[in-house]
């Protein structure tokens, strides 16, 4: 594996927006995919294929319906616009953010946009950052990057995924992704000192360490 190219194709971004009169955080990642934008929708919308790079899913993504992630986020679809893009509400643990996932020609590739939006609590943001949401939409555009690449299925169980993550590519996926969020903060206006803390916890999470204290 390839850690540094599969970080280095995705580009992070975070933004400060407001929405319903209050603040909400956004973070951004953005990465170009080798096929055509019909494919990519096809494997971004397709129940049985997003269940090959992400994970299983119930419902579909036509406008006004529901979807279901197995274990994990489900919501309703507020907008589509085949090929190119979509918005969910991602509701999960009582709260309530929103995804745009949107689609572009760029030359040979695909360029697929991810907006998580959620009016997240400051001391939550205060304790992990960006990474907490960006770190696990890297390794879904991971894992979605080896799905278009080899036509295969891509996911793995939880204990997979635990032992991936103790591993040196693991860990070195984690600690870079955390890290290029933490820029990402800071570009927006974090403070510095503040943002690498934040940084360092979550690094911790995601590889399973004791995080560092304060």
């Amino acid at each position: 594996m390839d850690v540094g190219a599969i970080i280095g194709a995705v580009t992070r971004t975070v933004a400060t927006r407001t929405r319903d009169g209050k603040s909400m955080r956004v973070v951004i990642a953005e990465r170009d995919y080798e096929t055509d934008i019909e494919d990519l929708w096809n494997a971004v919308t397709d129940p049985d294929r997003i269940a090959r790079w992400f994970m299983p899913i119930e419902g579909s993504v036509g406008l006004g319906e529901r979807y279901q992630l197995k274990g994990n986020a489900g919501g309703e679809v507020l907008a589509c616009d085949p090929p190119k893009e979509f918005s969910v509400t991602w509701e999960f643990g009582g709260e309530v953010s929103w995804l745009t996932v949107s689609l572009s020609p760029a030359g040979e590739v695909t360029r697929l946009r991810l907006e998580h939006s959620a009016h997240v609590p400051e001391e939550f943001w205060s304790q992990y950052g960006a990474g907490a949401t960006g770190v696990g939409w890297d390794m879904a555009l991971m894992g979605l990057g080896m799905h278009i690449k080899t036509g295969t299925a891509t996911v793995w169980s939880p204990e997979e995924i635990n032992a991936w993550s103790a591993s040196a590519d693991g860990r070195s996926f984690i600690v870079r992704s955390a890290e290029g969020w933490v820029a990402a903060a800071i570009a927006d206006g974090d403070d510095a000192d503040a943002a690498r803390a934040a940084g360092e916890r979550t690094k911790a999470f995601y590889t399973g360490d004791t995080p560092p204290a304060g």
